[in-house]
């Protein structure tokens, strides 16, 4: 039986209240309002005409995000009695407005959705519609392991359109030759040497873009959580079987520090945002720069200058239990569909579900090189970037930060990160709040 919206507000409300302290919801809209949207009439043909509303936060200058746009321009000329009235929402201030339209029962009727604690919330809230009637559009296509972050009680909730790793160390091959680094290092030890060496040179190490506050959580420390604590070790802390304050945690946050402490990030690193601490790596005005390999496209594959930059993971840390070689993963931009939608809206959501994520959706996404979450053939022409990437993430993954803990702890977690950065409190500090953010 389906819950009523009193409780869904009511369940979502300790969520928002949490969030309160979050940058205000919205900028990059370019409509009021996700909810609602109009249809009556008739379109071309005689047929009805049918308004969805969409949020998404499609609105950096990636390649994938351009071929997501198109494809909704595909579908609205395939189908003109369907209108997609889009609202973009930059990435900073996406999850705040979709958990507070949540809150007040006005979700957009398509959503980009997060997988794992993101995604929770809104299926506790009944708030999504169940999509198991309908795999069949995606079965033997999107690969099961990628599903399981938008599964929750058996029910399949979102369809992802990419496959991410946050943690890509993009670097200057003629920078680092310059501080007498030919190769990458393998070591910790070896890492903190080079970004001395860098210094001594002359040379920015790292370009940071943290005014977000989300790269230092999710690129840097989703995966140097798995060096020095394991894998598993961020599912221990929300099951209770471990906490933040564990040392080998403490240790990794105390990367950061120690990162801070060497002035390894430019000095605005707190005033860029990401896409221009991109664009710093790009001018040579840093020798590394830590983020997604989505960005690849702008980095090396759009770029002449592509072939002056290589790509590795962060090195092993000696007596940490995570193996090294792993990249941290997520399957993202889940589509999900409101629950409760009439019946004329429901058929075009279904309409354009599966006709936005398809075969076609991920050649295209292929095609720009982007990683994707489905089994289809990789064209032999295909960027061979695209496929350095895919053999330097191919040994596995481990959960990526805020996938797995909570909204409210992750952004305590963030905070905290950022404070290191500009020599406020101390690691130890910083775990003892995440973890008393947790409320466990």
């Amino acid at each position: 039986m389906k819950k009523t919206n009193t409780v869904r507000v009511t369940m979502l409300s300790a969520l928002v209240a949490v969030m309160a302290f979050v940058a205000a919801c919205g900028g990059g809209s370019n409509n009021n309002s996700a909810g609602g949207g109009n249809e009556g009439g008739s379109g071309a043909g005689g047929e009805q005409q049918v308004t969805l509303t969409m949020m998404h936060p499609w609105t950096a200058p990636n390649p994938d995000n351009d071929v997501y746009k198109a494809r909704i321009a595909a579908f609205e000329e395939a189908n003109p009695n369907i209108k997609i009235e889009q609202d973009s929402v930059a990435a900073a201030q996406y999850k705040t407005k979709l958990f507070t339209l949540a809150a007040a029962n006005n979700l957009a009727d398509i959503n980009v959705v997060w997988p794992g604690a993101d995604l929770d919330p809104l299926v506790n809230g009944n708030l999504l519609h169940p999509l198991n009637d309908y795999m069949d559009n995606w079965n033997g296509l999107v690969r099961e392991g990628s599903l399981v972050g938008y599964s929750k009680n058996d029910n399949q909730y979102a369809i992802p359109t990419k496959q991410n790793f946050v943690d890509i160390i993009y670097y200057n091959k003629e920078l680092l030759a310059q501080a007498g680094h030919d190769t990458f290092p393998d070591t910790y030890e070896g890492f903190i040497q080079m970004i001395k060496d860098l210094k001594a040179a002359g040379i920015t190490p790292i370009s940071l873009g943290n005014k977000e506050k989300w790269p230092l959580q999710s690129s840097y420390m989703s995966v140097i959580t798995q060096r020095y604590a394991g894998a598993d070790f961020l599912q221990k802390v929300v099951d209770g079987e471990a906490d933040f304050n564990d040392p080998q945690f403490v240790q990794a946050v105390a990367v950061i520090d120690e990162l801070t402490k060497l002035e390894a990030f430019n000095v605005d690193a707190n005033n860029m945002d990401s896409v221009q601490a991109q664009d710093y790596l790009i001018q040579g005005k840093a020798a590394l720069h830590i983020s997604s390999a989505t960005v690849d496209g702008r980095i090396r594959i759009n770029n002449e200058e592509g072939d002056k930059f290589g790509i590795a993971l962060f090195p092993a840390v000696e007596g940490g239990a995570g193996e090294p070689g792993i990249a941290a993963g997520v399957s993202q931009f889940g589509i999900a569909i409101k629950s409760d939608l009439d019946q004329a809206k429901h058929e075009a959501a279904l309409k354009f579900m599966e006709f936005f994520v398809s075969e076609d959706l991920y050649k295209e996404l292929t095609s720009v090189g982007i990683m994707i979450p489905a089994d289809i053939e990789i064209p032999e022409d295909a960027s061979p970037y695209l496929k350095e990437m895919m053999e330097l993430t191919s040994k596995g993954s481990t959960p990526v930060f805020d996938a797995v803990i909570p909204t409210a702890a992750a952004k305590e977690f963030e905070n905290g990160l950022q404070a290191l950065t500009v020599g406020r409190g101390t690691p130890e500090g910083v775990a003892q709040d995440t973890q008393n953010a947790l409320g466990q």
